[in-house]
């Protein structure tokens, strides 16, 4: 159980993303938590409440709330995935997401690059902030200062791991290389964004116009840690369809049922060019404090009782 002082800490945390998004013409929104389909994702595992799901993501909620007129939302909300917990992981846990109509995924990075020297500037006294441009975590120091590196999928496996990008996709390795191999060396001297990942992985960011076989999805790393994934969103209905079919197909091979979100599909049609996020709050946490383990960061890790 969080101690007082790690909840006032937490507490600081919570109103500083309110008030960078606050400031920047954002509205907070408040979706439900428990729907009656996801968004298909064979790779995440839902639980089930009767016969609705907890949500893993607010993503479905928040984009129709964007094809109804609203230009830029966030949200701070608890999430829920079926997966092991341990230093990095539980299986519910508080994201942040953003949306910004308008946008591609490039001005979401130099938003990222922002919001981290804004919280920083203003959560003094946090053990792992060294002023506004500088986070020191397991003994280490990393820069804040912008531009923050840009690195290709493609570019990080040649660099880290020991098969190609291609190769570890073809022997179907792809996840394991990059947990092993690639995501320990990211974002110690510099947050890094791993970005333009191969299509087949983005299944909800839009292809990449002057190369069609990655897509314009980013994931954000600082210290090891895996923060946050953001994209430029696929609007186009028909190719979204086709996306979930395919997940739906890996879903039911798992011996899991789904179901295809026609209001979402639908909502696309409304939205137009816009740019999303999803960040751990409690990794983010995390990282401010110098802590090496979410079970230190969270009111409650299991102990109810």
């Amino acid at each position: 159980m969080l101690s007082p002082e790690g909840l006032r800490q937490r507490c600081r945390l919570l109103q500083a993303i309110r008030s960078f998004f606050l400031g920047r013409d954002y509205l907070e929104v408040d979706t439900p938590i428990r729907l009656p389909v996801l968004i298909p994702e064979a790779h995440i595992q839902p639980f089930e409440s009767e016969s609705w799901y907890l949500q893993t993501s607010p993503e479905l909620c928040m984009k129709m709330l964007l094809a109804q007129g609203c230009r830029q939302l966030f949200q701070l909300c608890h999430c829920f995935r079926k997966e092991e917990c341990g230093r990095h992981h539980q299986t519910e846990f508080t994201m942040l997401e953003w949306y910004h109509q308008g946008w591609d995924y490039t001005s979401l990075m130099a938003e990222c690059e922002q919001l981290f020297r804004y919280l920083a500037a203003g959560l003094s006294g946090f053990s792992g902030v060294v002023g506004s441009d500088r986070l020191s975590y397991q003994g280490r120091s990393i820069l804040l200062a912008p531009p923050w590196q840009r690195l290709s999928v493609a570019q990080a496996f040649g660099r880290y791991a020991p098969l190609s990008l291609e190769q570890a996709l073809a022997e179907d390795c792809f996840e394991e290389l990059l947990v092993e191999a690639v995501e320990p060396r990211l974002g110690w001297q510099t947050p890094v964004f791993l970005c333009d990942y191969p299509l087949e992985l983005a299944s909800l960011a839009r292809p990449k116009a002057e190369n069609p076989a990655v897509a314009e999805r980013f994931e954000l790393y600082i210290g090891g840690l895996e923060l946050a994934n953001g994209f430029s969103e696929l609007v186009e209905p028909q190719l979204q369809r086709r996306r979930f079919l395919q997940e739906l197909e890996s879903i039911r091979a798992q011996g899991r049922t789904a179901k295809m979100p026609e209001g979402f599909l639908e909502s696309l049609e409304e939205l137009g060019e816009t740019a999303g996020i999803a960040l751990g709050v409690d990794r983010l946490l995390m990282l401010l404090l110098g802590r090496e383990q979410l079970k230190d960061v969270i009111p409650f890790a299991g102990d109810y009782s």
